[in-house]
C-alpha cells in the first residue's frame, strides 16, 4: 500500500492538533504548516479538506485556530486515510495502464481478490488505531501496531491452494 503526501500531511497535521487538544489549544494555520514543514497553502487545503469532513473545526478571530472537532480518542485512522485517500480500492479496475480504456479481466480475476483484501486487511489494522495513539513516542507506537499484525495474523490463516 502506498501512502500519499496527501494522507500522510494530512495525518501529521491531525497528530499536532492532538497534541494541542492535549494542553487544551488551537493552533493557528501558520503554526501548523511550520511544525510540519508544509507551506501555509498547502496545510490551508489540508485543513479545508479535514474540516469539510468533519473532523476539524475552525474558529475565526484573534483567539482563533483548528482543533479537533471530536477527542484525538474517537478518531480512527481507517476514517482520516478514507478522507484523504485520493486513490481508492473502488477504482481498482476502473482505470487501466495498458492499450485498452478498461481492464479485460471483467470476472474471475485472482489479482483484483488479492488488491482487495490486501486493502481490508489495512483498513482494519488502520480501524484499531486512534489519533490520540499517535501522540505517544514512535516505540509505544510502533509496539501497539505490531500487537494489531500479529492479532490479525492469527485471526486470517492463509489457506493453501493445492
Amino acid at each position: 500500500m502506498k501512502i500519499s503526501a496527501q494522507e500522510e500531511y494530512g495525518l501529521r497535521c491531525l497528530v499536532q492538533l492532538a497534541r494541542a487538544e492535549g494542553d487544551s489549544e488551537s493552533l493557528t494555520l501558520a503554526q501548523i504548516a511550520e511544525r510540519e514543514g508544509l507551506s501555509v497553502a498547502n496545510a490551508g487545503k489540508l485543513m479545508w479538506i479535514l474540516s469539510k469532513a468533519g473532523l476539524v473545526s475552525a474558529q475565526r478571530g484573534t483567539k482563533g485556530g483548528y482543533s479537533l472537532a471530536r477527542p484525538a480518542s474517537d478518531i480512527r485512522l481507517n476514517e482520516v486515510i478514507r478522507i484523504l485517500d485520493e486513490d481508492t480500492v473502488d477504482g481498482f479496475c476502473k482505470t487501466h495502464a495498458g492499450v485498452l480504456d478498461a481492464c479485460i479481466h471483467t470476472s474471475d480475476c485472482g489479482v483484483r481478490a488479492v488488491i482487495v483484501g490486501l486493502h481490508e486487511v489495512v483498513q482494519n489494522a488502520l480501524s484499531e488505531i486512534t489519533l490520540a495513539q499517535l501522540v505517544g513516542t514512535e516505540e509505544n507506537v510502533d509496539a501497539r501496531l505490531h500487537q494489531i499484525v500479529k492479532r490479525q495474523s492469527h485471526l486470517r490463516p492463509m489457506s493453501s491452494a493445492n
